[in-house]
Parts: structure tokens; sequence; C-alpha cells
């Protein structure tokens, strides 16, 4: 188990698109922070960067990682080795590589200008929402054998979470103006990690007038530690779902 996830954290890490993944955050978190005197705005310029590039690199990568591993994967099946071991490699491995490249790209420039709440909550929310999209990533390959549909599923679940389901929120608060929507939308708030995360630095930076729909919701009914807390809960729990689902998917299938 130990060497399939070294062989996987160091193919990957020598790929030129990680490289590049990481050079590019590097270079805009060192602009972003020398070009404001104000660390809370380059903190929510970069969120926009998390929110968006994040996810779409670590599901679209990982997911074309695990098509053009195919052969690979098949070759260890033929082994004496549980599937489920296999599988929590793989997923450990390309973790392990997108979350380095995340660190060494964007964790660096905010531990070097803004060690601080905020900062530490935008690395945790970075490194979070890598965990799920890679998770989300195994999910979406898992449940279907041509590269084509899966590559196109998992852009599809990105464009979802980060664009229209903020969209989706707020034709139901216009179509329900007139009912009392602050419960249900507490629960909508949780099915969405890019909106938790979002929820979690805008708590800490405290800029309410620049919180979304389900955003300010959340902070009227759980501001403070205790929105932060369950927001970075149900985070993790974004993780571990996928991938068990995934597991079971990929336990059953016919390779």
């Amino acid at each position: 188990m130990n060497k399939i996830i070294k062989y996987v954290w160091l193919d990957i890490l020598r790929n030129r698109i990680v490289l590049g993944y990481a050079l590019m955050l590097a270079i805009v978190s060192l602009s972003v922070f020398n070009l404001e005197d104000n660390t809370s705005k380059g903190i929510l310029t970069l969120l926009n960067l998390v929110l968006i590039i994040v996810p779409l690199v670590s599901i679209v990568f990982a997911t074309i990682y695990l098509y053009n591993a195919a052969e690979f994967i098949e070759l260890m099946v033929a082994q004496p080795l549980p599937r489920g071991k296999l599988w929590i490699s793989l997923y450990t491995g390309l973790s392990l590589a997108l979350l380095v490249a995340f660190g060494a790209g964007c964790g660096i420039p905010l531990l070097l200008y803004s060690a601080d709440a905020s900062g530490f909550t935008l690395l945790f929310a970075g490194l979070a929402l890598t965990l799920i999209f890679v998770a989300i990533a195994l999910l979406a390959a898992v449940r279907t054998r041509d590269k084509a549909r899966g590559i196109g599923l998992a852009v599809l679940l990105w464009f979802y979470f980060t664009l229209i389901y903020d969209g989706l929120i707020l034709f139901l608060l216009f179509q329900f103006m007139d009912y009392p929507m602050e419960k249900p939308m507490i629960a909508f708030s949780l099915l969405n990690p890019v909106d938790l995360a979002r929820i979690m630095l805008l708590l800490k930076l405290d800029v309410s007038v620049l919180m979304g729909a389900t955003s300010a919701v959340f902070r009227d009914f759980f501001g403070g530690s205790t929105g932060v807390a369950l927001a970075a809960g149900v985070l993790l729990l974004w993780a571990v779902v996928p991938l068990l689902f995934s597991l079971r998917n990929f336990k059953r299938k016919d390779l």
C-alpha cells in the first residue's frame, strides 16, 4: 500500500501540469500580497482563486490521471492486493501530490504574509477543497468507463458547485420570498463545499457585505466559532462520503 502511494505521489509530482499549477499559485499569491497593502484584501482576492481554480484543477487532473492509469490499476487488481487498499492508496497519492502543490504555491505565501486566523482558514479551505474534489473525481471516474464522459461529468460537477449552485439558491429565495426560508437556507448551505469554504473565511474576516445569500444566513445563525467549527466538520464529511461511495463502486466494478 505504501509503495503504491509513493509511486503515485512521485509520479504526479514530476508531472509538468502539477508543477505549473504550483508555480501559478505561487506567482499569483506573491503578486497579490505585494500589490495590496491590506492583507485582508489580499486574502479576499486569493479566496476567489481558491474557490474556482483549486477545485477545477483537483477534479479534472485527478479524473484524467485515473483514466490514464487504467492499465496500472488493472495490473494491481490482478495482484493479491485488496481493492479497497488499492483505491485508498490511489486517493492518498493523488491527494498528497495536489496538497503539496497547493501548500507550496499558496500556503507558503500565506504563512509569510498572513500568518493569522484568516490566513490559516484560507489554507485549510484550500486543502479541504483539494481533498473533496479529488474524492469527487474518483467517484466520477469509477462511474463510467468512457474517458470523455467521465471528464465531462467531472467538469459538470465543478461547474455546478462553483457557479450553478448559488444561482439556484437565489432562484429559490426569489420564488419563496413570502415564506420563512431561514432554516431551509441553513440546510442548503451544507450541501455545497465551495460555499462552506467561502463561509468559513468570510466569517473570519467579518465582511458580511461580501457574503452571498447562503453565507449571510449561515452567519446570522451560526456566527463565531460555532459556525466555523460546523463548516469545517461538514467539509471533512464532504471528503469522506464521495470517497466511500467511489470505494463501494470500485469493489463491485468489473474491470
